[in-house]
């Protein structure tokens, strides 16, 4: 005896054939929800697991291929996939609260492109010496105005205060405050934590790997595939910090 079909949406067992669909296959349609469905269809939803397996993966140097063959999805419906995640990514970095005082930030630039090496497309950088944050991001040339959007994606309390490292490249001595900025070169050590981070995006993002057929060909996909790092980064961070400190009790009074 053939079992009863059940209504995905509502689990209703009143259920009626509904004509054909556009393949072929018999459709059906719950009496309750007005639910229309296919027995045993070809297209399922992916289930949570896979959903946050593909979220990892993004995070580590493979390409869209490469984990669409690893899941066993299409790489059409990975594309939309990450298209509708990069798209909701916020471009701003979520840092622990400082209070104002002695901040030290480090800054640099780094070199990459979309679509071809002819649209060149820096990654300008600033982060905390003593965190380890990314405290900033700007995606665009390598102009003065480039130099302003990173420092104007700074928390304000950095911008009040911090002692801020660079290199010599001159667009930060146009935008930086004078008193406050320093250029140096990579032989003082005083951007060194910022420099080993592009070494990090560079082994971590497929995109940024000087000689990649992983590139990107959207500029919206580029800026959300370094930023979705940026935030689990830091997210790290911050769960490392939780596990050092020592557990807070509050006294109790009988």
């Amino acid at each position: 005896m053939k079992p009863y079909l059940i209504c995905p949406t509502c689990g209703s067992d009143d259920v009626m054939k509904n004509g054909m669909t556009r393949r072929g296959k018999q459709n059906h349609k719950c009496r309750d929800c007005g639910r229309q469905f296919v027995e045993n269809p070809q297209w399922t939803p992916k289930d949570t697991d896979t959903l946050a397996k593909i979220e990892l993966l993004l995070l580590e140097r493979i390409s869209l291929a490469g984990i669409a063959r690893v899941m066993g999805v299409s790489e059409s419906w990975l594309q939309n996939y990450v298209n509708h995640l990069y798209g909701a990514i916020e471009l701003k970095a979520t840092v622990i609260p400082k209070e104002v005082g002695k901040h030290t930030v480090q800054m640099d630039e780094l070199w990459s492109f979309v679509d071809d090496k002819g649209n060149k497309q820096w990654v300008w950088l600033a982060m905390d010496t003593k965190t380890r944050e990314v405290i900033g991001c700007h995606i665009g040339d390598r102009s003065s105005k480039s130099a302003l959007a990173l420092w104007d994606s700074l928390p304000s309390v950095y911008r009040q205060c911090a002692k801020i490292y660079t290199d010599h490249w001159e667009a930060y001595a146009v935008v930086l405050p004078s008193k406050r900025h320093k250029s140096v070169g990579k032989e003082s050590g005083l951007t060194s934590y910022i420099e080993r981070l592009n070494n990090t995006l560079r082994q971590r993002i497929s995109r940024l790997v000087r000689k990649t057929l992983s590139f990107s060909k959207k500029l919206e996909n580029h800026k959300g595939a370094i930023w979705n790092f940026i935030h689990d980064y830091n997210h790290q961070i911050r769960l490392g910090m939780l596990k050092v400190q020592p557990p807070q009790f509050s006294p109790s009074f009988t």
